[in-house]
């Protein structure tokens, strides 16, 4: 397990995939159909972040350079607390129970006006409920970069 995004995540494994079952392939299809619209093209690959029981991501909003207007992700194993704070005022912040199975899609002012962030396990309540974190995989579908070509992945960071 390791340290990316420039030290903001901890405990994780991650890959980069583009070849699927043809069950996985129908999954990912249905959440590029609902996160995306008609005109955006996605990265060619699927980024596959393994946080393990006592991993966590520090808030960060992620880079315009690798990744496009919309973020998708499907969230598996465990549940989590996504935690959005309002980059200019920290004042504004709301928390998401991302359970197993749901998906969790940041645009517009969510993508880029809110940090976010997995709570570590010892912080991880949803109001006054302890959400006990166990391994969690989230698999991320990236709208394209503004300006990059289809064809281009360009040197993409962890966990974008």
């Amino acid at each position: 397990m390791g340290q990316g995004l420039v030290g903001a995540i901890h405990g994780f494994r991650e890959t980069e995939k583009s070849r699927w079952s043809e069950a996985s392939r129908a999954i990912l299809q249905r959440v590029q159909a609902t996160a995306f619209g008609p005109g955006q093209t996605l990265l060619s690959s699927v980024h596959v972040l393994d946080l393990e029981a006592r991993g966590y991501i520090k808030p960060h909003v992620d880079s315009i350079k690798f990744c496009g207007t919309t973020i998708a992700g499907l969230s598996l194993l465990s549940p989590s607390v996504m935690r959005l704070v309002h980059t200019q005022d920290p004042g504004e912040w709301l928390e998401l129970l991302l359970e197993p199975g749901s998906l969790y899609i940041l645009r517009g002012s969510a993508r880029y006006d809110f940090s976010h962030e997995i709570l570590r396990d010892e912080e991880s309540f949803f109001g006054e409920r302890r959400i006990p974190r166990g391994r969690r995989i989230s698999v991320i579908c990236r709208s394209l970069p503004e300006g990059m070509g289809p064809g281009e992945s360009g040197q993409l960071p962890p966990a974008c």
